[in-house]
């Protein structure tokens, strides 16, 4: 087969960078590479292995003679140029929203469900960020003890909101420091040395659609039955880059915190930290900047019969979107399904 025309929409967007970065860093093979983007970025220069490309405004025909799209460029978007880019014979892995809960897109984190490729129809879509990185750890445990229960809780990192919150963190912590006045833009309270624990609207039941989206993506992804009871509560930290979860895992089976240890250093893509005893756990400056998902504080959780707590931190911009995105063109074209 021949080396694919990639298209990457977004470019110039901190994912769309960061997609950007990685297409180099993973060594993806391909014929020829554009960066597409709204008309007010349009004409941005980039740097790319050692040329310099100019951003192009999306339209389409940008995608004529495309193989794959790499999308970050938010749900409307993505929505507006999907039927463009399918209709071209193009295949677009989707980083937004818009196409994740429609029963004939497959939802894929690389290396979980890799199969569920098989069945795209032009799109498929890539999971929120705090599920990705919750993915590469649950799946090696239930694959080997099923899970009857999951709790989990987020601590997400600005960046996950984008540009605007990164500077709104920066901006609120200045004006805190000094004793000024602040008007929040991006967040529903102050962001500087604050927890807030709304990410996204609320829904009819309580949860926030963030929250819902890590129910809903688990079971989707995992091929969960729909009665499986998953909660979740997802809190905004003041912290640039790096998500952390708190996950309460209840299995079928007896399980030790060794055995869960064992597994996950043996897993795709998870790095165990776990000497509490020497102050050694993951944190979010461990995960920045790196692709693993870092696991650690695994522990007998006191509340469930075959129950396991543990702490795990991945930098959200990486894993959470823009590496899974690369991963899943890799495989696209390993498995020839362009």
């Amino acid at each position: 087969m021949t080396k694919p025309n990639i298209a990457i929409l977004g470019a110039t967007g901190v994912v769309g960078r960061e997609i950007t970065k990685i297409v180099d860093e993973l060594k993806i093979e391909f014929n020829e590479i554009k960066f597409l983007s709204s008309a007010r970025s349009a004409g941005t220069k980039l740097e790319f292995q050692g040329k310099t490309y100019t951003v192009e405004e999306a339209k389409p025909e940008s995608f004529n003679g495309v193989n794959i799209v790499l999308a970050s460029a938010g749900a409307s978007t993505s929505k507006l140029f999907a039927p463009e880019i399918v209709k071209r014979g193009a295949v677009l892995v989707d980083n937004s929203s818009a196409f994740r809960m429609k029963s004939d897109v497959p939802l894929v984190i690389a290396y979980v469900n890799d199969e569920d490729l098989r069945r795209h129809k032009g799109i498929i879509a890539n999971p929120n960020c705090s599920t990705s990185q919750l993915m590469l750890v649950l799946k090696p445990l239930i694959d080997k003890n099923p899970m009857k229960r999951l709790i989990v809780s987020t601590y997400q990192a600005v960046s996950g909101a984008g540009l605007a919150a990164i500077n709104e963190l920066t901006e609120n912590t200045k004006a805190k420091l000094e004793g000024r006045s602040f008007e929040n833009k991006c967040f529903k309270k102050p962001i500087a040395f604050n927890v807030i624990p709304q990410i996204d609207v609320f829904c009819e039941n309580g949860y926030t659609k963030e929250e819902m989206k890590v129910v809903n993506e688990t079971k989707k992804i995992l091929h969960l039955p729909e009665d499986l009871p998953i909660s979740c509560t997802a809190a905004r930290v003041p912290v640039y880059n790096g998500h952390s979860e708190a996950v309460d895992i209840e299995f079928e089976n007896e399980i030790t915190p060794d055995e869960v240890r064992e597994i996950l250093k043996n897993s795709f893509g998870v790095k165990v930290i776990d000497n509490p005893g020497n102050f050694e756990y993951p944190t979010t400056y461990d995960a920045s900047g790196v692709d693993p998902v870092f696991a650690g504080r695994i522990r007998k959780n006191l509340a469930f019969k075959n129950g396991i707590s543990l702490w795990c931190v991945a930098d959200n911009l990486r894993i959470g979107a823009a590496l899974n995105t690369v991963r899943i063109c890799k495989k696209l074209i390993e498995m020839e399904l362009y």
